[in-house]
């Protein structure tokens, strides 16, 4: 077999000896440069002399390992890893696993490693892995309103100055025109009356592209896939009623307009807010409307690929009141009451095609909590009424005979024997032997009482 390329520790002596020939450096120099002592030093400068860079080379390389396996064996194993685990490149066996298989199945055993190499160099294995499928970059859209990125951004906007807040952001995807507003929460309000806002500056746009949340689009719950519902959130029923599209996505790239966006506001709009020295949101809101969103449309906004506006008429105020509102189903009671939010709404008697007791009425909230109430189509009136008192609970009459009332508690006294208990006999027996000994001392005469110590 011919010899293979240097390796980078060889093509390193080439160079180093190759100054030595140019007298740019002593052997010696070259033993420290290439790590060697000098007496190697002396002999690889010998070998350079003598053979040139090729004889720098190790004498092995390229022979054949005096341990490698025959050429009768080399050829079974690619035959049986041809007929059995080859195939295309998402089908075939790695050379790990086939070398597990060749030895439990077929009694073949063979390096993993060396059998990557003969699989190689027959071209049954390459370092080509299954990919993933390209997602190619969406082109944008072709006119200005077909379709409105939104999304809303958490971020310290104002700073230490004032509270954190989630920006708003709407941009349209062929022209990259931005609108935003600054609240606390990214809530329903939030993006109702971002969504309004654009709408009285541009018009109604064909559709939404938003996150994939329940506040924008939710998956169906148990129940509605067995009725066959789609599930429907309160901002997908005012853009329904609008006739706007919500497509949700799955990934944030798929919103990448307006995920780039939020790192530009991130970047320009705090330091222009602390320029400004704006510590909250409404005067955030007043300078992104009348200042920073004027100038960063002039600076970032594109011409559309084709001059059509997509855009709708916007609709009157009052109609648009009435579809940026909240909508939820109540039962009335049997005494012509609903409850909505902790709220106790009594109905007016009304004419007879009015709402009756168990049907169904809607119950609107407008932006600022006034409330209407429709059955049909119809307004109904009603009055707001004190949430009712629990009910009392009665005493309950005794059965049977009156039950015995509850003494108080006794104090429970320490037990004391009486004096003629048996326990007491030790103590008596005790009393009369005390007795008989002073007695006896009482009779003897004085002479015989032991004298007192000197």
């Amino acid at each position: 077999m011919g010899r293979i390329g240097m390796s980078q520790k060889e093509l390193r002596r080439v160079e180093v000896l190759a100054r030595v020939k140019r007298r740019d450096l002593k052997v010696v120099d070259a033993a420290s440069l290439v790590e060697v002592s000098y007496r190697q030093a002396k002999r690889l400068w010998k070998r350079y002399r003598e053979e040139g860079a090729a004889g720098l080379q190790h004498r092995s390389a390229g022979c054949r390992s005096n341990r490698a396996h025959d050429e009768k064996f080399r050829q079974q194993v690619l035959r049986r890893v041809r007929d059995k685990y080859g195939g295309a490149v998402g089908e075939r066996f790695g050379p790990t696993l086939a070398a597990e298989h060749l030895e439990s199945e077929d009694g073949l055993k063979v390096h993993a490693e060396t059998l990557r190499r003969w699989m190689l160099a027959e071209g049954l294995w390459s370092r080509q892995r299954k990919r993933r499928r390209h997602l190619r970059r969406r082109e944008r859209k072709e006119h200005f309103g077909e379709m409105v990125q939104m999304d809303g951004s958490f971020h310290a906007w104002l700073e230490e100055r004032g509270p954190r807040g989630c920006l708003i952001d709407l941009v349209d995807d062929a022209t990259s025109t931005t609108w935003a507003q600054l609240g606390e929460q990214e809530t329903i309000w939030a993006v109702a009356d971002a969504l309004r806002a654009w709408i009285e500056r541009y018009g109604v746009p064909q559709s939404v592209y938003v996150d994939w949340k329940n506040l924008y689009k939710r998956p169906a719950t148990v129940k509605e896939q067995l009725r066959g519902e789609e599930p429907v959130t309160q901002f997908g029923r005012m853009c329904a009623k609008l006739g706007i599209a919500v497509i949700a996505a799955s990934s944030p790239q798929a919103k990448g307009r307006v995920e780039r966006q939020h790192g530009t506001h991130q970047d320009r709009l705090v330091k222009k807010l602390r320029r400004k020295e704006i510590a909250n949101h409404e005067a955030a809101n007043v300078y992104l409307e009348t200042e920073y969103l004027v100038e960063h449309n002039r600076r970032f906004a594109r011409a559309a690929a084709k001059g059509e506006d997509y855009h709708r008429r916007a609709p009157r105020a009052a109609e648009l009141d009435r579809i940026f509102r909240l909508e939820n189903e109540r039962t009335i009671s049997n005494d012509g009451v609903l409850r909505y939010q902790n709220r106790w709404l009594q109905l007016v008697p009304q004419s007879r095609q009015s709402a009756s007791a168990q049907d169904k009425v809607l119950v609107y909230e407008g932006r600022h909590g006034n409330l209407a109430i429709e059955y049909r189509g119809r307004t109904l009136r009603w009055q707001e009424i004190p949430a009712p008192r629990p009910p009392i609970e009665r005493e309950r009459k005794p059965a049977g005979k009156p039950a015995p009332e509850p003494q108080p508690p006794q104090v429970q006294r320490k037990w004391v024997p009486p004096s003629n208990h048996p326990w007491r006999e030790a103590a008596r027996r005790g009393e009369r032997q005390r007795a008989r000994k002073l007695a006896a001392m009482a009779a003897r005469p004085s002479s015989a009482w032991p004298s007192a110590p000197p």
